[in-house]
């Protein structure tokens, strides 16, 4: 069956591909080390990066309150000025004194956030030009990397184009279908049935169901695990 050679052939294409991935992910101590050093330079830049987001959504904030609070205290002083009798003006002194501590409530707090805004835009600065020096030596001691191991890529490139090749065959449902149970099911969506059990779950399959495996007529997964099954 046509449809069962696609998906056997597609399985054993991503197994190649999985194995070639595990050989060119074993990096030497250096590059590790490289690797390791720029993942924790992009972790620290996308953290601080969102710190740095809030604090400036704070600071917008916070300004719209200071632009009224200041309007608040200038109506006040203006009252002030205003005002010439007695008991008026102690009351339109203690307005002003209330407008003005108010303003104060949202300046002190809206300059510390200015102050830790700037010292997240200059961290953050400083991991940018981390970040683009370790990821600039790993990009070179890769590329001698990649050379030394060029049959892989070369073998990558060829199985990637067959994977292509093997999907246009199949329905997008199919193929979504397909790499979302190898997701599931470490890899495999695809199995032999081993001594009357399948070899992905060795849960033992009904009778009705090895019979219609022998016939080949139809795909036929498994009851247990959905992977499909084929007599090797």
């Amino acid at each position: 069956m046509e449809q069962l050679t696609t998906l056997r052939d597609l399985q054993a294409t991503l197994d190649y591909l999985a194995t070639i991935h595990r050989e060119l992910s074993a990096l030497p101590p250096d590059l590790a080390i490289l690797d390791a050093k720029v993942k924790a330079a992009e972790k620290q830049i996308a953290e601080k990066t969102k710190a740095l987001d809030v604090a400036r959504a704070q600071i917008l904030s916070r300004s719209k309150e200071l632009v009224q609070a200041q309007k608040d205290e200038d109506r006040a002083r203006a009252a002030v000025k205003a005002t010439h009798q007695k008991v008026q003006y102690t009351a339109a002194i203690r307005e002003l004194d209330e407008k003005e501590r108010l303003k104060a409530s949202v300046s002190k707090p809206l300059k510390a956030l200015e102050e830790t805004a700037k010292n997240l835009e200059h961290a953050l600065a400083g991991l940018q030009t981390e970040l683009t020096a370790a990821q600039a030596q790993f990009d070179e001691l890769h590329a001698v990397f990649l050379e030394e191991h060029a049959n892989q890529v070369e073998g990558r490139k060829q199985l990637q184009a067959k994977q292509a090749k093997l999907e246009s065959k199949m329905s997008p449902t199919e193929v979504a279908r397909f790499h979302r149970l190898a997701a599931a099911r470490q890899g495999r969506a695809v199995v032999a049935v081993e001594n009357g059990a399948c070899s992905g779950c060795n849960v033992k399959l009904r009778g009705p169901i090895l019979f219609q495996l022998k016939e080949g007529k139809t795909l036929i997964t498994c009851e247990s695990c959905q992977r499909t099954l084929f007599l090797p």
